[in-house]
C-alpha cells in the first residue's frame, strides 16, 4: 500500500499498582501471537475485519500464556490474556481513517489511574472471545491494510490505503467529569468526539463517537503513581 492514514504506538509494560509484572510479560507473548493473525490484512470495499474471526480463540493449545485481564474490575489471569491492548490500538486508528465502526464494546470499569495513558478515558475497545468483539466496515472506494509488529517498548500499529485520503481525523474527550456517589464511590464519565478535517485545515463534521460511564476501582483523591 502506498499511501498512509493514520500510525499510533502504545507502551507495552507499564507499571500498574498490585498487578504481578509476569502477567504483562506474558501479555507481550500473547501480543506477538495474534499480531501474526491479523498483520498485513487487507480490507477490500464492502468487507467486514472481525477481530475474533481473525484471531480466534486465545487458548493454552495455541500458545498463549496466562495474562492480565479484567474482568468485573478486577485484574485476573487468563490464557491469552492482555490481547485487549491490540483492540485498543486497533480501535483507535480506526478511529482516524474512514472506516466505519460496526462493533466495539467498552470496560464498565475504570480500574487503573491516568498513569502514562496517552489517549483519552474510553478511547478503547474491550474483546472477549467470541461475543465481545471489534469489527468495522470499508465502506469506501478505497482498498485497506493494518500493519502490526512489536519493538522492544511499544506495540505498533499502522492503515495504510491504496488511494490517498481526502480528510484527516482528530479525536479527542469532552464533558469529562468525576462523581461522588451516594453509596461512597466514585463513577467517571465523559464523551469521546470526533472531527473530520479537510485539506484546507476546516473542520467540516464534528461527531460523537461514545458516552462513556464508568465506575472507578480506586480513589481518585488520592495521589498514585503506579507503585
Amino acid at each position: 500500500m502506498e499511501f498512509d492514514v493514520f500510525q499510533h504506538k502504545s507502551l507495552l509494560i507499564r507499571p500498574l499498582k498490585d498487578v504481578d509484572l509476569w502477567l504483562q510479560h506474558n501479555k507481550v507473548h500473547n501480543l506477538s501471537l495474534a499480531i501474526k493473525k491479523i498483520d498485513s490484512i487487507i480490507i477490500k470495499p464492502g468487507e467486514t475485519f472481525s477481530f475474533w474471526y481473525l484471531v480466534g480463540k486465545t487458548g493454552k493449545n495455541k500458545g498463549y500464556k496466562k495474562g492480565m485481564n479484567l474482568e468485573n474490575g478486577k485484574v485476573v489471569a487468563r490464557y491469552g490474556g492482555g490481547i485487549c491492548q491490540l483492540g485498543n490500538l486497533i480501535y483507535w486508528m480506526v478511529l482516524h481513517s474512514e472506516l466505519t465502526v460496526k462493533e466495539r464494546w467498552r470496560h464498565s470499569y475504570d480500574v487503573f489511574p491516568d498513569v502514562n495513558r496517552t489517549l483519552p478515558f474510553g478511547s478503547g475497545a474491550t474483546l472477549s472471545y467470541n461475543y465481545i468483539d471489534l469489527q468495522f466496515e470499508n465502506n469506501t472506494n478505497k482498498v485497506f491494510q493494518i500493519k502490526l509488529w512489536l519493538d522492544d517498548k511499544f506495540l505498533n500499529g499502522k492503515i495504510l490505503s491504496n488511494i490517498t485520503v481526502e480528510n484527516n481525523y482528530k479525536v479527542y474527550e469532552d464533558k469529562h467529569i468525576i462523581k461522588n456517589e451516594f453509596w461512597g464511590g466514585y463513577t467517571r464519565h465523559n464523551s469521546i468526539l470526533r472531527d473530520t478535517i479537510n485539506r484546507k485545515g476546516e473542520i467540516i463534521k464534528t461527531e460523537i463517537v461514545t458516552n462513556n460511564h464508568a465506575i472507578m476501582m480506586y480513589n481518585p483523591m488520592l495521589e498514585s503513581g503506579g507503585k
